[in-house]
C-alpha cells in the first residue's frame, strides 16, 4: 500500500483527469447524438443520408484510429488543440454515433398515434420531436445510454496511446517505477469498475424514476 501512498496525488490526479473527460466527452455525446439521432428519423432525405454516414463512419471505425489521427494529423492541417481537449472532441463524436442508436431505439417506442395527433394539433416536424417524440425517447433508452456512457469511460484508457496523463497513463508510469504491475493494474482495474458501477446503478435508478407506465 506504500506504494500508492507515496504516488497519492500523481494517481488522484490522473484519476480526476479521466472523471472529467468521461463527464465532458458524455455531456458531449448526448447532445451530438440527440441532433444525429432526430437526423435519423427526420423525413428529410439528406439529412437521414448524413446523418447514417456519420453513424457508419463512427461505428465502423475503431477508436484509436480516429485517435491517432486527430492528435498527429490535425497539427498538420492548422488544427492545433491541447492533447486533453482533443480526446475529448473525439470521444464525444464517436459515442455520439451510439448514443444516437440508442436514442432512436427508444423512438420505436413512440406509437404512431401520439405523432399523428402532433400533428393533428398543428405541431412543426421540431415541435413533434422536442415536445413528444424525443423526450419518450430519451425516457426508453436510460439504460441503453446508461451503458454507452460505461463504455465510454472505459475508452477514456486510450487516451493513453496519444499522451495523455489519466488514469491508465498513470498506472503505467508507477508500474515503470515500482515494477509491480499485478497489484497496480489490478487496483486501476478496481477503480474502473467502480466507476461503471456507479454509471449503472445511476442509469438503473433515473430509468425507474422515468419508466413510462402503459
Amino acid at each position: 500500500m506504500d506504494i500508492f501512498v507515496d504516488s497519492a496525488g500523481p494517481f488522484l490526479g490522473a484519476l480526476a483527469t479521466t472523471i472529467v473527460m468521461a463527464i465532458t466527452a458524455g455531456i458531449g455525446s448526448l447532445v451530438v447524438g440527440t441532433l444525429i439521432a432526430a437526423a435519423r428519423i427526420s423525413p428529410i432525405p439528406v439529412l437521414r443520408g448524413a446523418a447514417f454516414v456519420y453513424v457508419q463512419f463512427f461505428v465502423n471505425v475503431p477508436l484509436l484510429a480516429l485517435l491517432i489521427l486527430a492528435v498527429f494529423a490535425l497539427p498538420d492541417a492548422g488544427i492545433i488543440m491541447p492533447l486533453a481537449p482533443t480526446t475529448v472532441v473525439v470521444l464525444a463524436l464517436y459515442e455520439a454515433a451510439y448514443v444516437a442508436e440508442a436514442i432512436r431505439s427508444g423512438v420505436n417506442t413512440v406509437s404512431n398515434g401520439q405523432i399523428e395527433a402532433s400533428r393533428a394539433l398543428g405541431f412543426t416536424l421540431g415541435q413533434t420531436l422536442r415536445l413528444v417524440v424525443l423526450p419518450q425517447s430519451f425516457r426508453a433508452a436510460v439504460q441503453p445510454i446508461g451503458n454507452v456512457m460505461i463504455a465510454l469511460t472505459m475508452n477514456t484508457a486510450l487516451a493513453a496511446a496519444v499522451g495523455v496523463v489519466e488514469l491508465t497513463a498513470a498506472a503505467n508510469k508507477l508500474n515503470l517505477v515500482q515494477a509491480q504491475p499485478i497489484l497496480i493494474f489490478t487496483a486501476a482495474g478496481v477503480i474502473y469498475m467502480l466507476l461503471a458501477l456507479v454509471i449503472g446503478l445511476s442509469a438503473g435508478r433515473i430509468e425507474r424514476k422515468v419508466a413510462i407506465v402503459r
